[in-house]
């Protein structure tokens, strides 16, 4: 448990590190964005894809036994 914390710590550094260098994460093609007067609505499709597949591969990198 202890192992992956820190691994979870120094994913989530990682991307802290990359937002920070001017990664747009949060504004990929695909995520939707529709403004129609004082409404804003936005749906991160590509977004959540891309993280759903890293967590994915990260998920099972680490549960290999």
């Amino acid at each position: 448990m202890g192992r992956l914390l820190v691994i979870l710590g120094l994913v989530i550094a990682a991307i802290g590190l990359l937002i920070t260098m001017g990664l747009p994460i949060g504004r990929l093609p695909g995520d939707f964005t529709i403004r129609r007067g004082n409404f804003s609505f936005y749906f991160p499709l590509a977004t959540s894809i891309l993280a759903s597949i890293v967590l994915t591969l990260l998920m099972m990198l680490f549960t290999r036994r």
